[in-house]
């Protein structure tokens, strides 16, 4: 089975005592409450903080960037190269969440971009995936999430694809407290898995995909008892030790 993984999205949340704080609390519950051995836990502070992030976790939690540019070095005011997020401390970088995508123009095509550079890098791409309510509604999440996962991969090797993380984060249900049912998060996450068992049946087996969308205390355990749901992208609830903690706790269970 593959081992399950959680992931907080800080998203543009937090202050340096607060931050403090919340990993304090989320380390001691993790220690007390959940076996490490069964679940992968990691953080995606706003990169200011991320090295201080880094600081206070430690070895027990990975910590990873919310974007950064495609681009090397050099005149891009603003960005963040992947080497720079190497050096704060990061191994991974969420790449095209719905929210870089809608408000910040990250096409399907600078998502690619984005992938292979985090891949030369060594970090961890975990590529976010989703569709929208009039996509939802209209019959055709499958083909897109589908069509966004072949052009974010397109040119990719099985060991480059080997090391993505996939999350799949329908965007009606991303801050709206609406979340899929398990029936729908799980329908997805198989279609996407038959995606990468077109390139390789070893790669389906291996790559985890986690759900991301509204995920909370309350419905985790029900989502991740899904055959092809590993755990989930979550955001909110990340800012709540106890909340995130007992997802984690979830994940462990499955």
């Amino acid at each position: 089975m593959r081992k399950a993984l959680v992931a907080g999205n800080w998203k543009m949340n937090g202050r340096a005592e607060a931050n403090s704080e919340l990993v304090t609390q989320v380390l001691a519950g993790l220690d007390a409450q959940v076996d490490s051995d069964s679940v992968d836990v990691m953080v995606f502070p706003p990169s200011i903080f991320i090295h201080q992030v880094k600081g206070l976790a430690g070895d027990k939690i990975g910590v990873g960037a919310q974007n950064l540019c495609e681009f090397g070095d050099g005149a891009f005011t603003g960005e963040l190269s992947s080497g720079m997020l190497v050096d704060a401390g990061c191994n991974a970088v969420l790449i095209g969440h719905s929210e870089r995508r809608s408000m910040f123009g990250d096409t399907d095509e600078r998502v690619a971009a984005k992938v292979k550079a985090a891949l030369a890098a060594d970090l961890t791409p975990v590529l976010c995936l989703g569709e929208s309510l009039e996509q939802r509604d209209s019959g055709d999440a499958l083909e897109v999430v589908a069509e966004q996962f072949r052009i974010a991969t397109e040119g990719l090797g099985e060991e480059q694809m080997a090391r993505l993380v996939i999350a799949y984060e329908p965007v009606w249900a991303i801050g709206t407290g609406r979340t899929a049912t398990p029936e729908q998060a799980q329908e997805v996450h198989a279609h996407l898995r038959s995606e990468l068992a077109k390139v390789e049946a070893e790669l389906a087996a291996k790559v985890r995909i986690l759900y991301g969308g509204s995920c909370n205390a309350k419905n985790a355990a029900e989502l991740f008892a899904q055959a092809d749901i590993d755990g989930g992208l979550i955001g909110g609830a990340s800012l709540k030790a106890n909340d995130f903690v007992a997802i984690c706790q979830a994940a462990g269970a499955r």
